[in-house]
């Protein structure tokens, strides 16, 4: 990146998403590696409480809502984006990436959800 550019790491409290990525704060939110300006504040919503709820809840409730009309199995089965969302079900890794990173057998999803009653 050229000198001057910023990054904001939003995935920082899972570890960060750019290599120079470290943990800061709101007292001492950016620092600069080669050029580039740095903002990886921790728990970036904590700074607006009320706006950051109020954005989650409105995110997630047509989410709740289909799980609530539909049941978990029917929602999964339907829509790809839950799947997406899907690590375990009935004991078994759905996530590739978490089964690699644990060492675990993947399951695919579709296997488990067509299956089952």
């Amino acid at each position: 990146m050229k000198p001057g550019a910023v990054v904001v790491d939003v995935a920082i409290d899972q570890g960060g998403c750019f290599e120079t990525s470290r943990p800061t704060s709101h007292q001492d939110p950016t620092y600069v590696v080669d050029g580039v300006v740095h903002y990886c504040v921790t728990n970036m919503p904590g700074a607006v409480p009320r706006t950051s709820a109020l954005a989650l809840n409105n995110a997630t409730l047509p989410y709740i809502l289909t799980l609530a009309n539909k049941g978990y199995q029917r929602a999964l089965l339907d829509d790809e984006n839950f799947r997406q969302g899907l690590n375990v079900i009935k004991g078994h890794i759905t996530c590739r990436s978490v089964s690699e990173s644990l060492n675990l057998e993947y399951v695919d999803a579709m296997t488990i959800l067509q299956r089952t009653p």
